[in-house]
């Protein structure tokens, strides 16, 4: 069995605005909406776990009622951190359960079927998957300021870098097992929790309409998107 959990816990601080960013709406429909959707497209069989606040489930419910959305899918209470908000997530998985089970952010509604269907597949072989696009714009390394404010840099080759998107996708017993050591503030994101582990993890490309959706800048993006 397949599962993904869809990770919400935004506050829209960056966005400016008293929503938090995930039930913004984006032509017409809030943004958790259209993340569940795409993922409810890739397959009728995934099981979806949508990890809420405890204090936004309320309002998440308010806007299903008025949006009419009944996609299937199961509500977990989130956590301190996006780790513990996973550790809840993987708590609703069967400890004996096989198959992959994807991550991803609840404010990104653009991946593509081939992507999403291209990470399934690659952990499905290799145990993990995460996708990836080029950098387009040069890269500087920060190397360190002084007392008058002044940055020092140097530039980098950005062949050598690749920007991480979700759904990041594990073998279940791995990421369960993964997410079972202590938390650390290492953990940026899936795949550094599994690289902690002791697995390599596997790239695949991504696509580039495939935004996190945390700024007034993105919205405007994700409102063309959502046109086409």
């Amino acid at each position: 069995m397949d599962y993904i959990i869809i990770t919400a816990g935004g506050k829209g601080l960056r966005m400016g605005s008293d929503i938090p960013k995930q039930f913004l709406p984006v032509g017409g429909l809030p943004i958790l909406m259209r993340t569940i959707q795409r993922f409810r497209r890739y397959s009728k069989n995934l099981r979806i776990i949508l990890v809420l606040p405890k204090a936004q489930e309320a309002y998440w419910q308010q806007l299903c009622r008025e949006y009419h959305f009944n996609e299937d899918y199961q509500i977990v209470n989130g956590g301190a951190t996006r780790f513990h908000s996973i550790q809840n997530g993987l708590s609703v998985i069967p400890d004996n359960e096989t198959g992959v089970v994807g991550v991803h952010d609840g404010v990104r509604p653009f991946p593509s079927i081939e992507v999403i269907d291209r990470c399934y597949e690659t952990a499905r072989q290799k145990k993990t998957a995460i996708p990836v696009i080029p950098a387009v714009e040069s890269i500087r390394h920060i190397d360190n300021s002084d007392e008058q404010g002044n940055i020092f840099s140097h530039s980098v080759i950005r062949s050598e870098y690749r920007l991480v998107q979700t759904p990041q996708c594990f073998d279940i017993q791995l990421l369960k097992a993964a997410n079972k050591q202590p938390y650390s503030d290492k953990f940026t994101d899936d795949a550094s929790v599994v690289e902690a582990y002791g697995e390599s993890v596997t790239m695949v490309e991504g696509n580039r309409e495939n935004i996190k959706i945390t700024t007034p800048f993105d919205l405007k993006i994700a409102e063309v998107l959502a046109d086409e």
